[in-house]
C-alpha cells in the first residue's frame, strides 16, 4: 500500500474545485451519454478513435488541396523561398540579383550569386522549406510549401495529443484538434512558406514536454519523500533531481525553436520560470523544509544546466552550413581587417566564434532597429481582437481576365482567424487568468504559460514593425484555453440531464457555426477567385480590408 507521498501530487493537489460528486446529484446525463453506455467497449474505441482520425484528414485537406496556388513568391516568401534554395546548395543564405522574383517564378531557379546575403533569421527555418524542395524541385510552388504543410499537419496531431493527455478525454482532444484544423490563421500559415509555422511547431513540442516532466518530477519527488518518512530530519532543502529526460527534450526544442526565429527564446525563458514556480510548489506540498530556497540553490542550477547547454547546442547545430562554409556572411569577420578580432581577457576565443557572434550582434541591432511602416503592420495591443490581419496575396481582375466571370473579380490569400474561434478563444484566455487566481489549477496555468511565453514579451517592442500572423507561434495555446472551457460547458454524464444536454447543446451549436464560418472565409485562405463583391462582404472590419 503507498503512502501519500509516493502518489502523483496531481491526483492530491489538482481536483476540480467544481467537480461534483456522485452523492451531491442525481445520475443524469443526456441521451446521447445512453446511446454511448449502449455502444460497448468495442464500438466506443472505434468510433472514439475515429474523430481524431477524421481530423487529420480535415487538417491534411485544408493545408494540402491545391498548394500550388498562386504559382508566384507571396509576401516574404521572396526571402525564405530563395534563402533555403541557396541554403541548401551553397551552406549559406546568398545575394540574387535585382528583381529576381519573376525570373524565380517562372522556373529559373539557380540564379542565386556567390555573395552572401545578410540574413536576419536562424537557418534552421530555411532547412525545413528547403527538404520540401530538394524532393518536388524549386521550380515547383508545391515545392516551396509542402514542408510549411506537413510542419502545420503534424502540429494539429501534437495539439490532440497534448490535449489527450492534459484533459483525459479523446473527446476533447478531438475538438482541440478540430479547432486547428479548420482556423483560418493556422491554415494559412500551413499554405505558405513563412517560418512561424515551424516556430509553432517546435515551441509546441517544447510545451509537451514540460507536460511530461511536470508529471515525471512529481512521481520522482513522491518517492524521494516517501524514502526520507519516519527520519529525524524536518528541515532539508531537497533533491536536486538531476535525470529529467522530458526537460531535457524541452530545452533542446525551445533551442530549435530559437534557431527558427529568435522569438523562441522566450519559450525557452518563460518555461525555465514556470519549471521553477512549478518545483517550489511541489515541494511545499511535499512538506520539504525551505522548499523555495531548495528549489532556487538546490534545482535551480539543475534546471539551468538541463536546458540552457542542450538548447545552445541545438541552435549552433543548425549553423552547421555556415560554420562549414568558406564564404558564409561574417564568415570571416574576424580576420578581414585589423582591429577586428578581440583583445584582452578575450583574445584566445577562436576566430570563428568571435566571426559569428558579431553576426549575431549586427542581427540584434537589425531587430530592434525594425521599424519602418509597413500597410499590414499590426500593433501587439490588438493581436487578440484579430483587428488588422495580413494580406498575404492580391490579384484584382477585370471580366474575362484570369477566368473571372463577373465584372469585377478578387483572388486574396489573407492571415484572417476564424472569428468565433479566435474571439472565443480570447475570451476564454481572459475567463482562465480569473479562475488561476481563484483556484490556482496547474493545467490553467500550464495553459496561460503558453501564451504569456508567446504573447507578452511582444508588449515590450510596440514600435516595432510586427503582424498579425505572428500569434500562430501561441494560438495552440488559445486553443487549448478554449477546449477547457468547452469541457466545463460539456460538462460530464454524471450531470443532471438538462445541465448535460444543454452543454451539448451549445458546444455543438458553437462548432457547427465556426465550421460554416470555415467554409464561408475559406476562400480567402485557399486564395479562390471571388466575384470583388463577395470577396468584400468577408471584411467584418474596415481594417480588413
Amino acid at each position: 500500500m503507498s503512502t501519500p507521498a509516493e502518489r502523483d501530487f496531481d491526483e492530491l493537489v489538482d481536483s476540480d474545485p467544481d467537480a461534483q460528486s456522485g452523492d451531491d446529484v442525481a445520475l443524469g446525463g443526456s441521451r446521447l451519454d445512453d446511446w454511448w453506455e449502449r455502444l460497448g467497449p468495442r464500438w466506443q474505441r472505434i468510433l472514439g478513435w475515429s474523430g481524431p482520425v477524421l481530423v487529420v484528414i480535415v487538417a491534411a485537406a485544408t493545408r494540402l488541396w491545391n498548394l500550388g496556388n498562386p504559382k508566384t513568391l507571396i509576401f516574404d516568401e521572396t526571402f525564405y523561398v530563395k534563402d533555403a534554395w541557396s541554403l541548401i546548395h551553397l551552406g549559406y543564405e546568398a545575394q540574387w540579383p535585382a528583381e529576381s522574383d519573376p525570373m524565380f517564378n517562372a522556373g529559373q531557379v539557380n540564379g542565386y550569386l556567390t555573395d552572401p546575403s545578410f540574413i536576419v533569421h536562424p537557418p534552421l527555418g530555411k532547412w525545413i522549406i528547403g527538404i520540401g524542395m530538394q524532393i518536388f524541385g524549386g521550380d515547383n510552388p508545391v515545392g516551396w510549401r509542402i514542408s510549411t504543410a506537413i510542419v502545420g499537419i503534424l502540429a494539429v496531431v501534437l495539439l490532440m495529443l497534448i490535449a489527450r493527455y492534459l484533459f483525459k478525454s479523446v473527446l476533447l482532444a478531438t475538438v482541440a484538434g478540430l479547432l486547428m484544423a479548420i482556423e483560418g490563421n493556422a491554415i494559412v500559415m500551413s499554405r505558405i512558406a513563412l517560418l512561424d509555422n515551424s516556430v509553432m511547431f517546435l515551441a509546441l513540442l517544447g510545451f509537451g514536454a514540460i507536460l511530461l516532466d511536470r508529471r515525471w518530477t512529481s512521481q520522482r519527488l513522491g518517492r524521494w519523500v516517501a524514502r526520507r518518512e519516519g527520519t529525524q530530519r524536518s528541515i532539508d532543502w531537497g533533491p536536486a533531481l538531476w535525470w529529467r529526460p522530458w526537460l531535457i527534450l524541452a530545452g533542446l526544442a525551445f533551442g530549435l525553436t530559437a534557431s527558427v526565429k529568435w522569438s523562441g527564446l522566450y519559450f525557452l525563458a518563460s518555461f525555465a520560470v514556470y519549471t521553477l514556480v512549478v518545483d517550489a510548489v511541489a515541494r511545499r506540498r511535499a512538506g520539504i523544509g525551505f522548499w523555495v530556497t531548495g528549489t532556487i540553490f538546490r534545482q535551480g542550477p539543475a534546471t539551468f544546466l538541463l536546458t540552457v547547454p542542450i538548447a545552445v547546442a541545438g541552435y549552433l547545430a543548425t549553423w552547421a552550413g555556415w560554420f562549414a562554409s568558406s564564404n558564409g556572411y561574417y564568415r570571416y569577420w574576424a580576420d578581414a581587417s585589423a582591429g577586428n578580432a578581440w583583445t584582452g581577457p578575450l583574445a584566445w576565443v577562436p576566430h570563428t566564434i568571435q566571426s559569428f557572434w558579431h553576426f549575431e550582434t549586427a542581427v540584434y541591432s537589425y531587430h530592434v532597429n525594425e521599424m519602418r511602416p509597413h500597410g499590414y503592420q499590426a500593433n501587439p495591443l490588438t493581436w487578440l481582437f484579430m483587428v488588422r490581419p495580413t494580406s498575404m496575396f492580391y490579384q484584382g481582375d477585370a471580366a474575362g481576365v484570369n477566368g473571372c466571370a463577373f465584372s469585377d473579380c478578387g483572388t486574396s490569400i489573407t492571415g484572417l482567424a476564424n472569428p468565433i474561434i479566435w474571439w472565443a478563444a480570447t475570451a476564454a484566455v481572459l475567463y482562465l487568468l480569473y479562475r488561476l487566481v481563484r483556484y490556482r489549477e496547474w493545467r490553467v496555468g500550464l495553459i496561460l504559460a503558453g501564451v504569456a511565453a508567446g504573447y507578452l514579451p511582444w508588449l515590450l517592442y510596440l514600435n516595432r514593425t510586427v503582424f498579425q500572423f505572428y500569434t500562430i507561434a501561441f494560438e495552440p495555446y488559445m486553443l487549448l484555453a478554449l477546449t477547457f472551457v468547452i469541457g466545463l460547458i460539456l460538462g460530464s454524464a454524471r450531470d443532471p440531464r438538462w445541465k448535460r444536454t444543454s452543454g451539448i447543446r451549445i458546444v455543438g451549436i458553437f462548432l457547427g457555426i465556426a465550421a460554416l464560418l470555415s467554409v464561408f472565409f475559406w476562400p480567402l485562405w485557399a486564395g479562390i477567385q471571388l466575384d470583388y463583391w463577395y470577396l468584400a462582404s468577408h471584411w467584418w472590419l474596415p481594417t480588413w480590408r
